[in-house]
């Protein structure tokens, strides 16, 4: 297992390098003069002597490769950069904006092991009842509805017409609702999925017909069965909490949710290249971390696993 650990914590170290420098990469495609963005989003009618003097202050007069090594050397380090409009560092603007993300992504991720969990049972619990069918088609209908359509529709309803939910902010505790609910519907659909087909094989697995002859209570056995069906749920649910982070975008920015994705939108219409390239470099780490976490919790979950490594 340390063996298993050491070769995929290693692995993940060329990962994080590809990621960044496609992030650097990618931002200084642009035909755009940083430099003279710089100066244009403060205001400033840029003057090539101004312009000269803000590549220097960025260090755009510096090689390419320097000038990727020494972003991510900062990077490293938790510094990256300064925004070009707020003239604040990078780090603090996301520092300030993560725990909306945060909350929001954990709100979303109670709902949707909730709604999933009971769902996917009772479906597995009433296979190919009506009720079974009922559920399923209700679910899988929302999840094909965009979420920002869904989001407006959600805030037109219990907004404007109920007045139950504030319309946009983060104003109380109960402004998270409307947004988790409109993040989670796209994930319930998988999950509901998963637990279903997976309990429905399990149902058919020898030691369900040994708990049947045994007498044991269907209450516990469907428990038993259930419990053996949470590995490729697991993996899933793991891999889904980046994207409950990363995929806040849309939702942040429907009802003004104080979060990273909104910031970075907001950096995008402003051409901030420092908080783009820390948004894309922190999704990235989130996403191969999370990734390596699940294989983990695999291997310490299935000791045939542990055995094949």
């Amino acid at each position: 297992m340390n063996r298993y650990l050491v070769k995929r914590v290693l692995a993940i170290i060329p990962m994080i390098l590809g990621i960044s420098f496609l992030a650097f990469v990618l931002i200084n495609l642009r035909a755009s003069d940083p430099a003279e963005i710089a100066l244009r989003v403060n205001q400033v009618a840029p003057t090539e002597e101004m312009i000269e003097a803000m590549r220097v202050n960025l260090g755009l007069d510096k090689p390419y490769l320097v000038r990727y090594f020494s972003w991510l050397g900062n990077s490293l380090q938790g510094d990256f950069g300064t925004s070009y409009v707020t003239h604040d560092p990078v780090a603090y603007q996301i520092a300030a904006a993560l725990p909306a993300t945060l909350a929001l992504a954990a709100v979303s991720l109670v709902i949707i092991l909730t709604a999933s969990i009971f769902i996917g049972v009772l479906c597995s619990v009433y296979e190919g009842s009506f009720a079974d069918k009922v559920m399923r088609a209700f679910v899988f209908i929302g999840t094909a509805m965009p979420s920002f359509w869904v989001g407006i529709l959600l805030m037109w309803f219990f907004s404007v017409k109920l007045n139950w939910f504030d319309t946009s902010g983060m104003e109380r505790p109960s402004s998270v609702i409307l947004p988790a609910v409109t993040l989670s519907l796209g994930f319930i659909s998988t999950y509901v999925r998963l637990i279903r087909n997976n309990m429905i094989k399990n149902k058919n697995e020898q030691f369900v017909l040994y708990a049947r002859v045994r007498g044991l209570k269907e209450r516990t056995i469907i428990r038993k069965v259930f419990k053996n069906s949470l590995q490729v749920s697991i993996t899933a649910i793991g891999m889904s909490i980046p994207k409950l982070v990363a995929g806040t975008v849309i939702v942040e920015n429907i009802f003004a949710w104080p979060g990273v994705g909104r910031l970075c939108v907001t950096a995008i219409s402003h051409s901030d290249f420092p908080i783009i390239q820390a948004y894309i470099l922190i999704m990235g780490v989130l996403f191969v971390g999370f990734n390596l976490l699940v294989d983990i919790l695999q291997k310490l979950l299935d000791p045939r696993m542990r055995k094949e490594g």
